[in-house]
């Protein structure tokens, strides 16, 4: 079974400040176009979108610099309501290392992580971490969980949609497009179990 987790891009959600996708349509056969075509333009962040270090992080990496292991392969989810605190990150970390899956997770539910979780999953070598929010810190000041989990090397998911995936083990497909010296990019996320 695949599960799409991803945004649409031309509704998504869209951080504050930050400009809505837009499209145009180029050419079009029902006016006698040689085909139908579309432009778009969008922020590196909207919608369901992958976070290089180079984000928050002078000389970290971009997203073209990190490997694609980082967002293929296996993940766990785990589901969290509220604030994810060092002791509920300490849990999840338990939970994805039973599974077998411990480099990749994903939190579903309204969650947001604390910069106390970010240092638990941080010393964990976590590769990547999401969650359905826009931002995976509080979104009225996410900077500092930023820079705690960039600054490690770990790259964010967000703006992923998990209402309806149980919590588990499952294969994550989520390659960001090569946007080469760009400090994120949008992606196509799905699962597989």
């Amino acid at each position: 079974m695949i599960i799409d987790i991803s945004q649409e891009v031309l509704s998504c959600k869209v951080w504050p400040g930050n400009p809505a996708p837009q499209a145009q349509r180029l050419k079009s056969l029902a006016q006698g176009g040689s085909s139908n075509l579309s432009a778009f333009s969008m922020c590196a962040h909207n919608g369901t979108h992958a976070d290089a270090p180079y984000h928050f992080v002078e000389n970290g990496k971009t997203i073209g610099q990190l490997p694609l292991e980082t967002f293929v392969g296996d993940c766990f989810v785990a589901r969290h309501e509220g604030d994810v605190t060092a002791d509920d990150a300490g849990l999840i970390l338990h939970k994805a290392k039973q599974s077998g899956a411990d480099k990749r997770i994903l939190i579903a539910g309204k969650a947001t992580v604390t910069a106390e979780a970010a240092q638990v999953f941080a010393a964990a070598g976590l590769w990547l971490i999401g969650n359905e929010s826009q931002t995976v810190g509080p979104e009225n000041a996410p900077k500092q969980v930023h820079l705690i989990l960039l600054g490690a090397g770990v790259a964010l998911l967000e703006g992923l949609v998990l209402e309806r995936v149980e919590e588990g083990k499952y294969f994550l497909s989520a390659a960001p497009l090569n946007l080469g010296g760009c400090e994120g990019a949008p992606c196509r996320a799905v699962l597989v179990r």
